[in-house]
């Protein structure tokens, strides 16, 4: 029996997050997703003018795939899908799985060859920069339990959150990235002795209001490469490459992580940014604001929306907002500044713009939850 919050859905993709547009060909990849949310994708491509595809995936067949693969497979697989690739105008991502930490165990070095040979050229170069693209998780017990909620009750906060009026945020995000144009210096401070200036002058800057992610809610741009000094201190707890993260600190100088330590995960965190030399640099930083999402659940498609807070991304800068940084990694780490969380403030050259989690001009202050959530 279909479900009507799933045709929702499939419209939101259709229609807003990649506009599709009649003869456009549009790829659905779907992990571990339901058929009838993959049919009602279909149906919606179609009843638009477009031609959707499928590939259906596994996510214990994808770690088998990836645990143990020489390059030369990896990338002749990339090759195939790099390929399919270029002849889409749009790609929808659905990844669900029961085990969020399903590639926990795969040595790291395995997972950098993975990133090297398949998703930098299939993702990050091909489809992040040539289509029409969105990506979203899909509700599982796995997220369930992560959020520490039933699987009911979790189901109808994803449908909420991932269903909302994305267009009337974009226009109240309008002001906020207007801001973000115009800044040179940024001040950031919080617990955990956070205490970090760096510039975004001359960088682009994106607002995601559903085109990106579903759930979404965020503006972006990149610090100047070299700009970042100071002290950040991360108090959501995090998974890279299956493995857990908990309350990183790292330490900048003249745009380079100098030290980095974590209460969890301490001893993983020299591998990740010893991955290359843009590592240890930071690509993007963003402002989060979807007013239902508010408390962390180990995944970073929503982790990284919470009203209220902020990520700085060592690794890859996006082309979109470019600081010039090249890397294998793009490891978005979440810093809460509501009181619950230890408040802090974010100033653009000298003026603060959030203060505890809460936007305080009046032309941003429809961006806080108590507005945007209404």
């Amino acid at each position: 029996m279909n479900d009507p919050r799933f045709d929702r859905l499939a419209e939101l993709l259709v229609h807003h997050s990649t506009t599709l547009q009649p003869g456009e060909h549009v790829l659905v990849e779907a992990f571990d997703v339901p058929r009838e949310m993959v049919l009602a994708l279909i149906r919606a491509a179609r009843a638009a003018g477009a031609h959707p595809h499928v590939a259906l995936r596994d996510t214990r067949v994808m770690r088998a795939l990836v645990d143990g693969a020489p390059e030369a497979a990896l990338d002749v697989w990339a090759g195939n899908d790099r390929h399919r690739m270029t002849t889409m105008q749009a790609y929808i991502a659905l990844r669900g799985g029961a085990n969020a930490s399903e590639n926990a165990g795969i040595p790291q070095e395995q997972m950098q060859r993975w990133a090297r040979h398949y998703s930098k050229p299939v993702h990050f170069e091909q489809r992040i920069n040539h289509t029409k693209w969105c990506v979203l998780r899909w509700p599982s017990p796995s997220m369930a339990q992560l959020a520490e909620m039933s699987t009911g009750d979790f189901e109808d906060f994803y449908f909420k959150a991932c269903t909302m009026d994305y267009a009337r945020m974009a226009v109240v995000a309008e002001p906020l990235a207007a801001r973000m144009r115009a800044a040179d210096q940024v001040h950031l401070k919080g617990p955990g002795d956070t205490d970090l200036t760096f510039s975004i002058r001359g960088i682009a800057v994106i607002p995601c209001c559903g085109d990106k992610n579903i759930p979404d809610g965020e503006c972006f741009t990149a610090p100047v490469r070299d700009s970042v000094n100071g002290v950040i201190q991360f108090n959501t707890a995090t998974l890279y490459n299956g493995l857990s993260f908990r309350d990183i600190r790292l330490t900048f100088e003249d745009g380079r992580i100098k030290a980095a330590t974590a209460a969890q995960g301490g001893e993983h965190l020299a591998g990740v940014f010893d991955t290359d030399e843009g590592a240890r640099y930071v690509g993007e930083f963003s402002l989060g604001f979807h007013p239902h999402i508010l408390t962390p659940m180990k995944d970073i498609l929503f982790d990284e929306k919470i009203a209220g807070s902020l990520h700085f991304t060592p690794g890859r800068a996006y082309e979109e907002a470019d600081n010039t940084n090249r890397s294998e990694i793009h490891w978005d780490l979440v810093l809460i500044q509501r009181p619950e969380y230890g408040g802090g403030t974010v100033a653009f050259d000298g003026e603060v713009i959030r203060r505890d989690g809460l936007f305080v001009p009046e032309d941003l202050v429809a961006l806080n939850p108590e507005h945007l959530g209404a």
